[in-house]
């Protein structure tokens, strides 16, 4: 029963696999349940902040802020974010692809790219492509911290300012449903006026600065422009939560499977060896 005892070796290793899968499973749902309310919680100050922005913009068009004013440089910034752990399906492999789309897209038109890289995963791929990354981020943890990623992404917003970039690209993998996340390539800067459409009410916005509309709207840009940041982050964060639990309930139940079959399999070459006994007691007796 040397073939048993292997298989029986077999299944209890599956059934250990399986206890920490779905002990992982567990922690993701309870972990995604407190991501999603961070992220659901920060979308009203995007949104209001947007609409701000916007009101400002269209109350002082003498003054261009340099994130909405096009630049003509051979370079765009892309800013990844990924997640520092993995177990969490084809996550991080779809905002990769979708990345490795856009440099090779740039790269045929002759555009040169720096990279910053939010998550562990994301900078590992973009070492080993060869992209080169001008600062990084990683260790965040299940909250992101505003602090942790103004000075990564500020190396970028400082170049466009100086207008040494064309452009900056977002990637991210976007928040649909559990079941359901979206990978997505946003262009960052210049701000569009889309983008930052103002509700339209009819009325006319009229503003007292102080001290005056140039430092007012500078700073407000800036705190748009971090906001887009953090939001893509905390909607990355719901997102992988959402993955690994899907992604380790899917492990636990092709654990069980395995368990399945590997008993039928023991089952049957018990019961082959227990017949073989059976047949050579006897064929002994009938030869005496």
């Amino acid at each position: 029963m040397a073939a048993g005892k292997e298989i029986r070796g077999k299944i209890k290793s599956v059934e250990n696999t399986k206890k920490i899968t779905k002990a992982m499973e567990m922690v993701a749902a309870s972990k995604m349940r407190k991501a999603q309310d961070r992220m659901l919680a920060a979308r009203p100050y995007s949104e209001k902040i947007r609409n701000i922005a916007a009101h400002l913009g269209e109350a002082n068009p003498e003054y261009v802020h340099p994130f909405m004013q096009v630049n003509d440089a051979k370079k765009v910034g892309v800013i990844v974010v990924t997640t520092d752990k993995g177990l969490c399906g084809g996550m991080n492999t779809n905002v990769l692809r979708a990345v490795t789309n856009k440099l090779r897209e740039l790269q045929d038109a002759g555009i040169a790219t720096d990279a910053v890289a939010i998550g562990g995963k994301g900078l590992g791929f973009l070492n080993r492509v060869g992209a080169k990354v001008v600062s990084h981020a990683t260790g965040l943890g299940d909250t992101p911290h505003l602090d942790k990623l103004i000075g990564p992404v500020k190396v970028l917003l400082d170049q466009y300012a100086e207008g040494k970039l064309s452009a900056v690209y977002l990637s991210y993998t976007k928040f649909i449903n559990t079941m359901k996340q979206e990978s997505v390539v946003e262009q960052l800067l210049p701000l569009s006026s889309e983008k930052m459409q103002a509700e339209k009410t009819g009325a006319s916005w009229e503003y007292i600065y102080e001290p005056d509309a140039q430092s007012v709207i500078d700073d407000l840009l800036l705190r748009y422009v971090e906001s887009l940041v953090y939001q893509a982050v905390a909607e990355n964060m719901a997102s992988e939560q959402s993955a690994r639990m899907v992604a380790m309930k899917a492990a636990t139940d092709n654990a069980g499977n395995v368990i399945s079959e590997l008993k039928l399999v023991y089952n049957k070459t018990r019961q082959a060896a227990i017949t073989t006994e059976l047949s050579e007691i006897v064929a002994g007796a009938a030869a005496v």
